[in-house]
């Protein structure tokens, strides 16, 4: 075990002597420990007179004089008051007797500085906010609001009396929280629709088999079928969809790390879908350039291939060509696809990656869509930090470019 040497009690003088003293005695002591448990008690005897001495001589000696401790500057807490709270990004109001002592810099913000000076209700003009802020009591339920600032933000209230009879009030924004709960229900929503559509269908259908209507006619009754087995692989399309679009969303902050050559991943995928197309899989025009690999995940690559071009099958005119181009510029890795379709108005554009949002709803059920493929693309785009861009005019066609970030030639050796 090291053990770390013993330091001078002082600097200089006596104290430093003493130091020295202390050490000594020390040493004798484990002399003294020594010889009696060598059975020497003589020796043992002297040895321990002369630490005696030591210790007089130590208790004796002049004690050099220390320097007082200087006491740390007590900060005074009502003076840093205002630089705590406007720390603080909640926006936050102190009332007294109806009028706003103190705001901190997030309402300042908010209600604009000349109206954090007076009278509250200048500022927070909201009736059921005024009737909380004059009750007696503290809200035991935060209060939701809306119409401060922003129109369309949303904040939550609270009130708790302090000292002197004054009111905390605090506002926070729960804006994001809000949107997040509204899209929530309203893809409940959606879904419930997308998938009642053709339950209700296949419902209406087994109905009118099983009270015999067309159950003589062989040819009605395999349309009625044919119509059901439509109408559930529609749900399960739609479901499948749902489960994909959920499992990356739960990815989400997780980029892809794996370096993949894009180019047979597409080679793949177009390579299906021709197949599918059977005489029409030529209409498909394929060009790939030699491109630096990026980080990808290769599973959702090929489905986001095969939504985009799922996609100008389903809205291209009939025997135009869908062209797919892979190629790179200035460290970044394009994929293209493109169709000669009826195109897309410019008030729709911005709205297309939402879920189940749909230009023709009628059209798009009627030709199997279930309103989720552009999300999907979108969030798998987002996963992979590229960039999604959708051009489109009407009666020329639409253009959907993902572009990917490359990797470097230098990460690729390493």
């Amino acid at each position: 075990m090291k053990h770390e040497p013993l330091p001078d009690i002082g600097q200089d003088g006596a104290v430093n002597e003493r130091g020295r003293a202390v050490r000594a005695a020390l040493a004798f002591v484990l002399v003294a420990a020594t010889a009696w448990l060598l059975s020497a008690p003589a020796v043992a005897a002297a040895v321990v007179g002369v630490i005696a001495g030591f210790f007089t001589w130590v208790s004796s000696a002049p004690m050099r004089e220390q320097p007082a401790l200087v006491p740390a500057p007590v900060v005074d807490l009502p003076d840093r008051t205002q630089e705590v709270i406007d720390a603080v990004d909640d926006a936050l109001l102190i009332i007294e007797r109806q009028r706003i002592v103190t705001a901190n810099d997030a309402a300042r913000r908010l209600f604009g500085a000349e109206r954090v000076q007076g009278d509250f209700r200048l500022a927070l003009r909201h009736p059921a906010a005024a009737d909380l802020i004059t009750s007696d009591r503290d809200t035991e339920t935060p209060l939701e609001i809306a119409g401060i600032g922003e129109a369309d933000r949303r904040w939550v209230m609270s009130v708790r009396h302090i000292a002197g009879g004054a009111k905390l009030v605090t506002l926070r924004d729960r804006t994001d929280s809000w949107v997040a709960e509204r899209m929530r229900v309203d893809f409940v929503a959606n879904a419930s629709h997308e998938l009642r559509t053709p339950l209700a269908t296949i419902i209406g259908f087994i109905e009118t088999l099983g009270e015999g209507g067309g159950a003589e006619d062989a040819a009605i009754r395999q349309r009625f079928l044919g119509i059901m087995m439509g109408e559930a692989k529609r749900m399960q399309q739609l479901v499948d969809d749902l489960i994909s679009l959920s499992r990356i969303e739960a990815d989400r902050f997780s980029t892809p790390q794996t370096p993949l050559s894009l180019g047979p991943v597409v080679e793949e995928v177009v390579g299906v879908i021709r197949s599918g197309l059977r005489d029409d899989g030529d209409r498909i025009e394929l060009t790939i350039a030699r491109v630096p690999d990026v980080r990808a995940d290769r599973v959702q690559i090929a489905q986001l291939l095969h939504n985009l071009i799922g996609n100008s099958i389903k809205y291209g005119r009939t025997g135009t060509p869908i062209r797919v181009l892979l190629d790179s510029e200035q460290g970044k890795v394009r994929l293209r696809v493109a169709d000669e379709g009826e195109g897309i108005p410019a008030e729709h554009l911005p709205r297309l990656t939402e879920r189940f949002y749909r230009v023709d709803a009628g059209r798009s059920r009627s030709i199997g869509g279930t309103g989720l493929g552009l999300a999907i693309v979108k969030h798998i785009a987002e996963r992979h930090r590229a960039v999604l861009d959708i051009a489109s005019r009407v009666g020329k066609g639409t253009t959907v470019t993902v572009t990917f970030p490359a990797m470097s030639p230098d990460t690729l050796s390493s």
